[in-house]
């Protein structure tokens, strides 16, 4: 992606949402790399500044809890204030909810629709006004292999993925005419904290939280770090000017398990 020397981010100023742990910690990490400037937003304001002091002067941690219009206000205008523009905004924020239909509360569907969902349009909406101004902007949106196919226990985490990805598109439709790309990643690995409620004593979260590959058999031999990482680069490659043609689009990194199963004993297997 750079070339001459230039990193693929150098003079972009991003929003990453999240970013206290897991994917959101990877992706700040590598656009501090990439030559970003960041914002890194969450409500765990302990350990998101510990990220941003390791991260130096070319970060900032603000309190953001993208359920709150309110918040994400302040922290767009505390963003152009400390750093003069926004160029990039990665939705990455997410809870998980386990749990049959018939045994999922609606409040805890609807807790899991507001962060995971309207924390994605609100965040979206929030950051129109100053990118358009700017002449521009990359929006990444996370949603998630669930948000490609159903998974049993999965009803509100499934039904926000899906949501981002159809977000996704309707907003990309809107605000290109501002030079505003929006895209989705779905990845299958994710932080390994999401999960951890939900996994019994004495099982491996990493293992469980890097749901190993089907297809891609180098794969299941790497780290969950490893895998997260992956996912961090490709959310650089789209806030970068090298995706200036991507818009609208789902970007999958889940090592093919979307593409069907391997059927033990016919041919190719």
């Amino acid at each position: 992606m750079a070339s001459m020397g230039r990193r693929a981010l150098d003079g972009k100023v991003a929003i990453v949402t999240g970013s206290a742990r897991g994917t959101g910690e990877a992706t700040a990490r590598i656009f501090a790399e990439e030559g970003a400037r960041i914002v890194l937003a969450d409500i765990l304001d302990d350990r998101g500044a510990v990220v941003a002091k390791d991260l130096g002067d070319a970060a900032l941690y603000l309190h953001l809890d993208v359920t709150s219009e309110a918040d994400w206000q302040r922290a767009v205008e505390a963003t152009t204030a400390h750093f003069g523009s926004l160029d990039v905004l990665v939705n990455n924020a997410a809870i998980l909810h386990m749990a049959a239909i018939e045994d999922t509360a609606l409040s805890d569907f609807e807790r899991v629709v507001r962060v995971n969902q309207t924390g994605t349009f609100l965040g979206i909406k929030s950051v129109v006004e100053p990118m358009r101004r700017g002449g521009g902007g990359s929006i990444v949106n996370i949603s998630s292999i669930d948000g490609l196919q159903g998974h049993n226990g999965l009803v509100a985490y499934g039904a926000s993925k899906w949501a981002v990805r159809g977000i996704t598109k309707v907003a990309a439709i809107e605000l290109g005419k501002w030079g505003i790309r929006v895209n989705a990643v779905c990845p299958e690995a994710g932080g390994p904290e999401m999960i951890a409620p939900y996994v019994p004593e004495g099982v491996d979260i990493e293992a469980v939280a890097a749901r190993g590959q089907r297809i891609l058999a180098p794969q299941r031999h790497r780290s969950l770090r490893e895998k997260i990482d992956d996912v961090a680069r490709l959310i650089v490659f789209l806030a970068s000017d090298a995706s200036a043609s991507c818009t609208g689009a789902d970007f999958p990194i889940e090592g093919g398990n979307t593409a069907g199963k391997i059927t033990r004993g016919a041919p190719g297997a």
